[in-house]
């Protein structure tokens, strides 16, 4: 079995012994960071020369030209003409799902008239073009694809960009149906920092895109953090989460894949179960010691539990709430008689499950929410990707007379206050 931590409120180290266990930050060493800062710096300068180098380099390639690494577009319908039905069918009724929940976020212009004429309001309108990177290779994720194109598209984007690393030559079929189920516009069998740099800065084939999202390695996370401010970019997301708070009432070997869920993805990830009764916790220790030869991953499994999962028993349900919102984690699952009730006092959580039927996988695929989520305890300020991630707002003022008379004097008052003449005499003109 794993060294799978167990932790009791009962101990009076309990709160620095689960902070130490919830620490985690992305090594990006100065190694790194040169890495990323010189191939940035020569995609910048040198475009598609630079992005064909670095991809020949890095992704074992051998083309002479960007020409070849842009995939056209009838290789995707070819994709998905190709994959079983069976496959086909799934992402397609993913898709339909992931669009009829992002649907329900956009946002719409506003504006009202007060009674001297004077117009307010707040415009919302799309980007323009975004560009999604997909990690390739043995990495690749399908359900990415569609969670972060489908919002963009729902949105209203104009162009989508999509970059995807084919290290080897080698290509996931259900990558390239995903994008073209999507209807993704472009796609380059790019990856890396060098696909960061050329859809931050552009080159002569790569278009400049105004926002980037999608999950990467260490170099695309770092690149990424460096060109924020020249283009936008949704989040660094850390390793995968789960954290279950259960009465003890659910079978104990769903709990246990449960967890296995999200230890599977890296050695990294972080999987925690809460729960009042002690003798539960037993039973799902048991179930992850019977069934963890069965995974296909069970190294990683393994290496991901004892690593950073625990089994942590609380006095009772409320302060299982308490740890839930200290946790702030991506997945919450409440494998609760009242998840509802529960769920209502959970502040902090990118995405939450309710009821012993829910199983958080559901929601990487095809529940509809946005499994795009924030990780390592930044739920506690943000959210997941969605809709308005693709939205912009401007504001809308426009001065009837009567207002700019009464508005004038307001902020030639204030200006003046804070020694802007210019300021109080551009108000002023209009006061007259």
């Amino acid at each position: 079995m794993p060294d799978i931590k167990r932790l009791t409120t009962e101990d009076s180290q309990f709160w620095p012994r689960l902070d130490r266990l919830l620490a985690w930050e992305r090594v990006s060493d100065d190694a790194v960071q040169d890495a990323v800062r010189g191939i940035l710096r020569q995609v910048r300068s040198r475009g598609d020369a630079a992005v064909v180098e670095y991809t020949n380099r890095f992704d074992r390639m051998a083309v002479d030209s960007m020409s070849a690494l842009e995939v056209p577009a009838g290789r995707l319908t070819a994709a998905l003409a190709a994959i079983p039905v069976a496959q086909r069918q799934a992402l397609e009724r993913a898709a339909g799902r992931i669009r009829a929940y992002h649907r329900r976020q956009l946002q719409s212009s506003w504006s009202y008239t007060e009674p001297d004429g004077t117009l307010l309001g707040q415009q919302v309108t799309a980007l323009e073009r975004v560009g999604l990177y997909v990690p390739g290779g043995k990495a690749a994720y399908p359900s990415s694809v569609l969670m972060n194109a489908l919002p963009a598209r729902v949105a209203g984007v104009d162009e989508l960009i999509m970059v995807v690393p084919t290290p080897g030559g080698v290509v996931n079929e259900l990558v390239f149906a995903a994008a073209a189920i999507a209807e993704v516009d472009r796609v380059f069998a790019i990856g890396g920092a060098q696909a960061i740099a050329a859809l931050a800065y552009g080159t002569e084939s790569v278009p400049r895109v105004d926002k980037i999202v999608g999950p990467g390695n260490i170099y695309v996370a770092t690149a990424k953090g460096m060109v924020f401010g020249s283009v936008g970019i949704d989040m660094i997301a850390g390793p995968s989460e789960i954290l279950v708070v259960c009465d003890g009432e659910t079978p104990p070997d769903w709990i246990a894949m449960d967890l296995f869920s999200q230890a599977e993805h890296d050695e990294d990830a972080q999987s925690i179960l809460v729960s009042p009764e002690g003798g539960f916790l037993d039973q799902v220790a048991a179930s992850i010691d019977r069934l963890l030869p069965e995974m296909e991953r069970a190294d990683i499994i393994r290496a991901s539990l004892a690593g950073r999962g625990a089994l942590i028993q609380v006095r009772d349900l409320d302060e299982a709430v308490q740890i839930a919102n200290h946790i702030a984690a991506e997945h919450v699952e409440l494998s609760v008689a009242e998840p509802l009730e529960m769920a209502r006092r959970i502040r902090h959580a990118g995405a939450i499950f309710m009821g012993r039927h829910t199983a958080e996988a559901i929601g990487d695929y095809c529940a509809g929410s946005n499994h795009v989520l924030p990780t390592s305890r930044t739920a506690r300020f943000s959210s997941p990707l969605g809709v308005y991630d693709f939205q912009k707002r401007s504001s809308l003022v426009m001065c009837s007379p009567a207002g700019a008379a009464e508005l004038g004097g307001i902020a030639s008052e204030l200006a003046r206050g804070e020694g802007l003449t210019a300021h109080a005499r551009s108000a002023e003109y209009r006061c007259k």
